[in-house]
């Protein structure tokens, strides 16, 4: 069981995220339950038409499960994925050749006009549409060809974590469906989740080196560099700390030279090639005397000056991203919460955004 406590008083700052958070175990087995076979039978289906590659549209925390989904479709399935810049049709109406290419629509809403709006443009345009969202009676599945329930309930705090990492486990079950795989890779995750989040208050001690933060680094690579852009995100809009999300190549193109002996960086390390393409990064890191905390395997974590060890021995490097940004979300909440402010109710947010 989760120290993260839902039964909190109403008027606790973060008290809804924090139940949320919990609910993150529940939401992985129903999809495994439930979902799984709806999931597979649309995907069957559309391997059936064979797309020629893949396009992915998305906003804010749904953008950065889309760019796991493309790692995902590369790397499993071989094929050509790319994130759509939803403007060109919306903004400047130009009308690309879409035919049997797959649009992949991620939302938790599914109610942004601009992704409604381009993903009708698909549609129209001869591609085969697919809206993922908690929303199945939205605008988005409405006007989409084949839809994806990811099954998360309702989410009340603004910044988004069970619908993220429902997203995240819809998407890699779809892509599993796609090359005809059985998605037993995923089967740990619940229990695997619930362990993590009973690890509460190593967060938060972790969490005390940043409570003065000025700023923030994080980096990854491969499957790990999402869960570094959504970790960042949700630092942002909960704490306020500006937070730079870098691969770690990029990281080594230029923006190390911002590092030094007091930037405090976050690395995610995952447990397979791409944190193994990381390591130069981090032994530069340390070079330079970087504050650095790593979220990972306990090998990487003992050679860092502080971490949070991920039980991800064994489990395949493809589904780590749904375990990695656990702790990422409880961190953000800590932090936010250390510094006197409420994360369920960011300033200047609101659940839906509607982007044109």
């Amino acid at each position: 069981m989760s120290d993260t406590n839902p039964t909190l008083p109403v008027h606790t700052p973060g008290r809804i995220m924090s139940g949320e958070m919990a609910e993150q175990p529940a939401v992985l087995r129903r999809i495994l339950e439930e979902g799984a076979p709806h999931i597979r039978e649309v995907a069957e289906r559309i391997a059936a038409r064979n797309p020629r590659f893949v396009l992915l549209s998305a906003r804010g925390t749904s953008d950065n499960a889309a760019l796991y989904a493309k790692y995902l479709i590369e790397v499993l399935l071989g094929k050509p994925a790319g994130l759509s810049s939803m403007s060109t049709t919306t903004a400047y109406g130009a009308k690309p050749d879409l035919t049997d290419v797959l649009v992949i629509t991620v939302s938790q809403s599914g109610g942004s006009p601009d992704l409604v709006a381009s993903t009708w443009a698909a549609r129209e345009a001869g591609a085969i549409t697919l809206a993922v969202t908690n929303n199945p009676d939205s605008p988005l599945a409405e006007v989409s060809e084949f839809h994806i329930d990811v099954l998360a309930g309702p989410e009340k705090a603004l910044p988004a974590t069970k619908t993220y990492t429902a997203e995240l486990l819809s998407l890699y079950l779809f892509v599993e469906g796609l090359r005809g795989g059985d998605g037993n890779h995923a089967k740990i995750l619940p229990e695997l989740a619930e362990q993590i989040l009973a690890r509460q208050s190593e967060v938060k001690a972790l969490a005390a080196r940043y409570r003065f933060a000025d700023r923030l680094v994080l980096t990854s690579r491969g499957y790990g560099y999402p869960t570094a852009r959504e970790a960042a995100l949700k630092l942002m809009e909960t704490s306020y700390i500006p937070a730079l999300a870098f691969s770690g190549a990029d990281l080594l193109h230029g923006p190390l030279a911002m590092v030094d002996n007091v930037s405090p960086v976050i690395a995610i390390v995952t447990e397979g090639k791409g944190g193994q393409a990381l390591q130069p990064v981090l032994d530069r890191l340390r070079g330079r005397g970087a504050d650095l905390v790593v979220i990972g395997n306990r090998e990487s974590v003992e050679a860092a000056s502080a971490g949070f060890a991920l039980p991800t021995e064994g489990v395949a490097e493809e589904v780590q991203p749904i375990l990695e940004i656990l702790p990422l979300q409880m961190l953000a909440y800590e932090v936010t919460i250390a510094r006197g402010q409420d994360p369920d109710v960011p300033r200047a947010l609101a659940k839906v955004t509607e982007t044109h």
